[in-house]
């Protein structure tokens, strides 16, 4: 079983940064995707950041194109959102999710997903 767990979300004002983390464990070296999803209150879950595994590939929806930037660490065990110029509609929930196999672009090729960290960008 994937455990992933997401940290670093937070109150933040237009125009600052922040730092997501996710943590994974157990069968995560087993998924070809690691990414990072959001959902805002009335609205569907929608793609934001994808990595593979290797670091490879990286995927952006164009929302979010030069403002964030997904990496994982050296162990691979751990992947980040960097976002800068945050915007209030950036404000969700993030979901850290992990998929074997796929577009990762897909929400539904995600066969794991953590609990969420909040973000919230006042203007």
């Amino acid at each position: 079983q994937v455990q992933l767990v997401e940290s670093g979300g937070g109150l933040v004002q237009a125009g600052g940064s922040l730092r997501l983390s996710c943590a994974a464990s157990g069968r995560a070296f087993s998924n070809a995707w690691m990414g990072w999803f959001r959902q805002a209150p009335g609205k569907e879950r929608e793609f934001v950041a994808a990595i593979s595994w290797t670091g490879t590939n990286t995927y952006y929806a164009d929302s979010v194109k030069g403002r964030f930037t997904i990496s994982r660490d050296n162990a691979k065990v751990t992947v980040y959102l960097q976002i800068n110029s945050l915007k209030p509609e950036d404000t969700a929930v993030y979901y850290c999710a992990a998929a074997p196999r796929g577009s990762p672009i897909n929400r539904n090729v995600y066969d794991y997903w953590g609990r969420g960290t909040q973000v919230t960008v006042s203007s």
